[in-house]
Parts: structure tokens; C-alpha cells; sequence
């Protein structure tokens, strides 16, 4: 896969394969096209060359229905901080046809807890209950495959708690694709790593099972 932004490349020919069920965790420093390749994964953006499919669905082709099947948690929540709690959810419960829109988004206000905060407004939220709003709208439609970009950032000690929830319960069923610059939460999490520095992959194999020290040294001389 190759993107570029005028002069650089952010994605130099990356080639990768997430199979179902797995968790890949894809490291690199600033800029090294990590977020880039989560966005083109969930349709934000349109590589310049090569193939992309993601559920079996070809790209550009099948953005409609890989949306569908697709949870994007970045670093913005992405939800409307005019609107509250309840609306948001329900909001996207409409977007994604989900059934019984307001029963759902209940009652995934009460698993993030929320619920007692459902008709605030957003805007009323600190940094870490909107991401945890953010969580809740990641799992409104049931999705196949989770991509995570840094998706800890920000969130509170009950939103982390709650996210290693979902990540556990969904392990060997869920495809994930969780960006990270923590190695130990990558190598307890993952069953592969992606490293990419400059845009290019300079490490992709396995590390479940590894020892954190044994491959943060690996990793720390890779993208030195």
C-alpha cells in the first residue's frame, strides 16, 4: 500500500495480512504512517496504490459495507458534543440500522458508566467520559473488526479497564488492529506487531508470548 501527502509518503509500500479473529498492535514513532494506515483501513482515506480489502470486502469498491462491519476509535471520540449522551448513541444507532436504537444505546451507557449522565451534553463531559462515549459508540453496531488508534489516550482509569474488558472478551472472534506506542500493553494484547518507521515496515511477526524487555530493546533499535 503507498500514500503520500504532496512530497512524502506516509505508507511505503506496506504489506500486511490480519487474519480473523487476530490482534495485530502496530508500533513506530511519530509519523512513521501508523495512523495513516489505520484511516485508510476504516475508509477515511483512499491509498494511491495498491490493493486493500478489509473483511473480504475490496476497497474503494466496498467501503459501504466494510463501514458497517468496521469500529474506529481514534483519538477524537468522534461525537457531537452539542447533543447528549443518549442522543449521540442513538444518533449512530440510526446511522449503522441498528434495532431498538434508544434500548441499545441505554444500555450501553450503563456498561460505560454513563447512564446517569445520558441526557448531559456532551460539551458537559470531561476528557476521559467522552472517550468512554466514544467506547460505547465504537460497540453500538457489533462490530467484526476493532481499529484502535492510540484509543487509551485520554480515557479514564474505569474507561481503561473497560476497554481491556472488551479487547479480552473479544479475543480469537474480533479482528483488531490496535495502533500503539506502549509495548508492554502491545505485546500483552497482540499476536503480531507491525513496525513501521518512515512509512516503511522494518518488523512484522509474531509476539505473543514474548518477553516486554526482550522486544522493546528490538523495538527501541529498529526505529532508533
Amino acid at each position: 500500500m503507498v500514500k503520500s501527502f504532496g512530497d512524502r509518503r506516509a505508507l511505503d509500500g506496506v504489506d500486511l495480512e490480519v487474519a480473523e479473529g487476530e490482534c495485530l498492535a502496530v508500533l513506530g514513532p511519530n509519523g512513521a504512517g501508523k495512523s495513516t494506515l489505520l484511516r485508510a483501513l476504516a475508509t477515511l482515506l483512499r491509498p494511491d496504490a495498491g490493493d486493500l480489502a478489509v473483511a473480504g470486502h475490496a476497497l474503494p469498491a466496498g467501503a459501504r459495507a466494510v463501514r458497517g462491519l468496521v469500529g474506529y476509535l481514534g483519538h477524537d471520540p468522534l461525537v457531537y458534543l452539542d447533543l447528549t449522551a443518549r442522543q449521540n448513541l442513538e444518533l449512530f444507532a440510526d446511522l449503522y440500522g441498528v434495532a431498538h436504537p434508544r434500548e441499545r444505546a441505554l444500555d450501553l451507557l450503563q456498561r460505560v458508566g454513563l447512564l446517569l449522565r445520558a441526557e448531559e451534553a456532551v460539551r458537559t463531559f470531561s476528557r476521559g467520559m467522552a472517550q468512554r462515549l466514544g467506547l460505547a459508540r465504537l460497540l453500538l453496531h457489533g462490530p467484526a473488526v476493532l481499529l484502535l488508534d492510540e484509543p487509551y489516550a485520554g480515557l479514564d482509569a474505569e474507561g481503561e479497564a473497560l476497554l481491556d474488558l472488551v479487547l479480552a472478551e473479544g479475543r480469537g472472534t474480533r479482528t483488531v488492529v490496535l495502533v500503539t506506542h506502549d509495548v508492554e500493553r502491545a505485546v500483552g494484547l497482540a499476536d503480531r506487531a507491525l513496525v513501521l518507521r518512515a512509512g516503511r515496515s522494518v518488523l512484522h511477526e509474531p509476539i505473543a508470548g514474548a518477553r516486554p524487555a526482550d522486544f522493546r530493546r528490538r523495538y527501541r533499535a529498529l526505529v532508533a
